[in-house]
């Protein structure tokens, strides 16, 4: 037995040795550090994890679910993924210490490109009264959980409109309990950042008479100068029942991320990758529709990989 095994292992020192001398090369692991199996970043890391595996040469690529933007940064900070997919705003607060990262500066983020509108939708009840930011005063109002990206979000707009968290009832609430209390009548408005439409703002439209309450003119430009990671959108009418106009206004984006110290050649590959095969993040989700290396520095908040880069000189000089 003992003779047996010492020929195996002899015959797989053998065989290592053939491989290192024929130039092979150990497979490059890459982890997409995604969100939750519920949400749009982890069906969409899911097929770049696919198109990297089909695409890339000597690429192992998997997707990981995670807690989203804030958990992803951490994540490649820490080493445990090489890529992710993250908000323009929450890479912004990390590459210059500010927000949740407040004294925490992080220098090991590029980008690769961003992907598609994360729409900020304030929904209200109809019943509130609620068709302004400026109503929001004196009523209940979601504003995310504490340090998540949507409590950004929702502290930034009502500054813009000179309001402050004094100035109405602020609740802390995730997504999943805003929907439930709204629905329940126990708050009159919630923030939500999510890519549109959003299932849990469909699922409230449903049961409750509710209203999208416009962002937009001239609060729309005061935050976009003190802030310059948000755009300008329409949610198309219909998008949610009883919306019968298109109501404007912002978003911050979803991008793909990598770590700094991936090589530019792997990373020059994996943009290359993603932008071959971009029928394959549409049939992923409806959003994987509005990837387009047109709108691909869109938004962009933080410095890009030079694999990225010298992606973008060649399709777009």
């Amino acid at each position: 037995m003992r003779s047996r095994l010492a020929r195996m292992a002899w015959g797989m020192g053998l065989l290592m040795a053939c491989l290192v001398g024929s130039g092979a090369q150990a497979a490059e692991f890459v982890t997409v550090a995604a969100g939750g199996t519920a949400g749009v970043y982890y069906p969409l890391g899911g097929a770049l994890a696919e198109i990297f595996n089909q695409h890339v040469p000597g690429v192992n690529a998997s997707v990981q679910a995670t807690g989203a933007s804030v958990a992803n940064v951490n994540l490649l900070v820490q080493r445990q993924a090489e890529l992710a997919l993250i908000q323009n705003d929450i890479a912004f607060y990390a590459a210059n210490g500010t927000e949740m990262f407040q004294g925490r500066k992080v220098d090991s983020l590029r980008g690769i490109a961003t992907l598609y509108p994360e729409v900020i939708q304030l929904v209200a009840s109809r019943a509130s009264g609620i068709r302004s930011v400026d109503d929001l005063r004196g009523k209940r109002v979601a504003v995310g959980d504490i340090g998540s990206g949507t409590e950004a979000n929702a502290r930034q707009i009502l500054e813009a409109a000179g309001l402050t968290y004094r100035d109405i009832a602020a609740r802390y609430l995730s997504f999943a309990e805003a929907a439930a209390n709204l629905r329940d009548g126990h708050i009159d408005a919630a923030f939500v950042t999510a890519g549109i439409p959003t299932a849990a703002i469909q699922d409230i439209a449903v049961q409750r008479d509710v209203v999208i309450v416009p962002i937009g003119g001239d609060l729309a430009q005061r935050l976009a100068q003190r802030y310059p990671f948000y755009t300008q959108v329409t949610i198309p009418a219909g998008t949610y029942r009883g919306q019968e106009e298109a109501v404007v206004t912002v978003a911050v984006k979803a991008m793909l991320v990598a770590r700094t110290d991936l090589s530019e050649e792997l990373v020059y590959q994996l943009t290359r990758a993603m932008f071959g095969n971009l029928a394959r993040l549409a049939q992923a989700h409806a959003r994987g529709a509005d990837v387009s290396v047109e709108t691909a520095r869109d938004g962009m908040s933080i410095p890009l990989h030079p694999g990225a880069e010298r992606y973008y000189r060649e399709v777009a000089p």
